[in-house]
């Protein structure tokens, strides 16, 4: 492997993305792949603090475009900090969440605008987008209960209804625009039976680029 691919999971929450990610990313591991696992917001220290203060609970009053220009300024440090020079040493990057979350989350769910946020996080990502996402399809139905079960909610976790479902449709929106890189994998199933089609796709997308 000469070049290094750059996959990112998204879904709806409750999706089970975090939870099926890093697990493909052990499989991966084990098989002895040159694979590293990082997430969004986050993934190095000043990222971390940046999603300290937009998942804190307490920010209640955060304004929906400092929201996304917060999201937006974790993602370039992130960006240039870990995941490029991981591709630059011919890794595969897996990346829980990245900028079509933006897009569904901030663009539609805080109607700002889907082309308002993809312009701002294109300033942000100079163009680097994913080669490949894996999209956990989950009902919303579904997902809203899995969310309510495993507690320790987050800023986000705690909006309506209706800013959910809003979500939903901005990831509808988002599946339609990318459909070339976008691999949808349903994640209503059995958690064993969702990471196993995941990785059946994940090596759909590696014999692309291998």
């Amino acid at each position: 492997m000469h070049k290094g691919i750059f996959i990112t999971f998204e879904g709806n929450d409750g999706c089970g993305k975090t939870t099926v990610s890093r697990r493909i990313y052990d499989i991966l591991k084990q098989q002895g792949y040159p694979v590293i696992y990082t997430r969004e917001p986050g993934g190095i220290s000043i990222a971390e603090q940046i999603r300290e203060i937009i998942l804190n609970p307490d920010n209640t009053a955060m304004d929906a475009r400092t929201e996304a220009l917060l999201y937006a300024a974790s993602r370039r440090q992130h960006l240039i900090e870990k995941i490029l020079p991981a591709l630059a040493d011919g890794k595969i990057v897996l990346c829980d969440r990245f900028i079509d979350s933006s897009l569904a989350y901030q663009g539609v769910g805080r109607g700002l605008g889907i082309e308002e946020v993809l312009h701002m996080n294109g300033f942000a990502v100079e163009d680097h987008m994913p080669d490949a996402t894996v999209f956990l399809d989950v009902s919303f139905e579904t997902g809203m209960k899995r969310v309510q079960l495993r507690g320790n909610k987050d800023r986000l976790d705690n909006e309506a209804k209706e800013f959910h479902l809003l979500v939903a449709k901005g990831y509808e929106e988002v599946k339609r625009r990318f459909a070339d890189r976008i691999y949808c994998v349903d994640a209503n199933d059995a958690l064993d039976d969702v990471i196993a089609h995941t990785y059946e796709t994940i090596m759909e997308i590696l014999k692309r680029y291998v």
